[in-house]
């Protein structure tokens, strides 16, 4: 297998766990099933790397902590370790990590090339089974070393649960700081954990909604230069600007369709109403889609393009809409008590994630296309936004909790049981998670 990065190759795998395979009794397949409504988490024993310094450490532990933070797996205290790796090409003395339950078991080395770049490699056990399920090397120059952490554990969580994984990953927010009268507020960019935070705007202007590019490091947002809303189009690596228009009526930045060609957004016209329109980004040309005398507002695309879901109260107070990309046959789907806001289509297409407001407490929640199956993830305090991860199984939304001074970034995966803190360095808020990286 050879998988190309922007600044980082995976070459053919580590051949060693063929030859073991052949030696060893047949078992049952070590996948986790997580179409169960509660996972048990895997335990699983994760080796600091082989290296001649402190980076085998370090990536052994971002990959670990990926791994736990997603709730299907958990690490092994490295204290409670038996065998001392210090060959990850051989085998291990299997009945020394099944004596601790460790299911599955994660070796590797990390070497430093002539050219100065990183090699670093892994292989990944079934300690039952007495075998090996995958090994990979990597190439990166050294700055990309958690990259390297993210993308291993990436591919340790789509070999034991089937789905793509999402650790390689940014996320763009609103980063607030100053007091809460004289809050900025500036857009910033951090790994999908919290690492290698840093600004993109200098905060002299109000920023509001960034979100991302189906296919591209490039974001939409919404600022308010000169008093008015203006929404830009930003290259994330480059740091290039593009103004796409000024829309007085907007209140929240468009989002992009799945071919990243065109835009969706509510605009509030000259007759009073809010309306959603599309623009193609190439003739910034507009095109209108609905025509109420309601409020519709914050539209999403389904992963195909084929229909939107958006948020009107043509019916009395807000509610969850599903219609035609075209805007044809507009059906309600949410009929719940409260009210329902930022409805955003699961990249899988199977599911609509929401934010809901009722007895006065703010909801996360979600609903298949249709509306059945409406289930609440997580009830706080002023809590809203919420954007999926690209595998459609983890949401991430702000909150901001009474007395704490301001929101902060969670995030919780569709059984609702695995509720994670985001640490950013101030207030956070109108997180938008992007596609895997290239």
């Amino acid at each position: 297998m050879m998988k190309t990065l922007k600044s980082l190759v995976a070459v053919a795998g580590l051949a060693l766990g063929a030859a073991l395979a052949a030696a060893m009794p047949a078992r049952a397949q070590l996948v986790i099933d997580i179409t169960q409504g509660v996972v048990e988490p895997m335990p699983i024993a994760i080796t600091d790397f082989i290296a001649n310094d402190a980076i085998g450490q370090e990536i052994a532990a971002v990959v670990a902590a990926d791994l736990a933070r997603s709730g299907l797996f958990k690490p092994i205290e490295k204290g409670a370790f038996i065998e001392k790796i210090t060959n990850p090409d051989a085998a291990p003395r299997f009945s020394d990590w099944t004596v601790l339950n460790a299911q599955a078991l994660v070796t590797g080395r990390v070497n430093h090339e002539a050219d100065g770049r990183l090699r670093a490699e892994f292989r990944l056990w079934d300690t039952f089974a007495g075998q090996q399920l995958i090994g990979e090397q990597f190439f990166a120059n050294k700055a990309n070393w958690r990259r390297v952490a993210h993308i291993i554990a990436d591919t340790i969580y789509e070999r034991l649960t089937g789905e793509k994984g999402y650790f390689d990953t940014r996320v763009v927010y609103v980063e607030e700081s100053g007091p809460k009268d004289k809050r900025v507020k500036r857009l910033a960019i951090m790994d999908q954990d919290g690492a290698n935070n840093r600004p993109l705007t200098d905060g002299r202007a109000i920023v509001l909604t960034p979100r991302f590019s189906p296919n591209r490091q490039e974001i939409t947002y919404m600022s308010y230069e000169g008093g008015q809303p203006q929404v830009y189009l930003l290259q994330i690596e480059t740091g290039q600007r593009e103004l796409v228009g000024n829309f007085p009526g907007m209140t929240f930045a468009p989002r992009f369709s799945p071919d990243g060609q065109k835009v969706i957004m509510s605009l509030l016209r000259d007759d009073g109403n809010s309306n959603i329109y599309t623009m193609d980004l190439r003739s910034r040309t507009t095109t209108r889609l609905t025509s109420s005398n309601a409020i519709d507002t914050s539209p999403s695309y389904s992963p195909d393009g084929a229909r939107v879901v958006f948020t009107s109260d043509r019916g009395g107070r807000p509610h969850i809409y599903v219609m035609g990309a075209d805007g044809s046959n507009p059906q309600r789907i949410s009929f719940g008590d409260g009210t329902y806001s930022t409805p955003v289509w699961s990249p899988r297409g199977d599911l609509i994630a929401f934010t809901k407001q009722t007895g006065g407490q703010f909801q996360i929640g979600v609903m298949r296309t249709d509306g059945s199956g409406e289930r609440i993830l997580s009830t706080g305090y002023l809590q809203e936004g919420p954007t999926w991860a690209p595998n459609g199984r983890v949401i991430m939304f702000f909150r901001e909790g009474s007395g704490q001074g301001g929101p902060k970034l969670h995030s919780i995966d569709l059984t609702g049981r695995n509720e994670q803190a985001i640490p950013t360095p101030h207030f956070a808020s109108d997180p938008a998670w992007s596609p895997l990286l290239d």
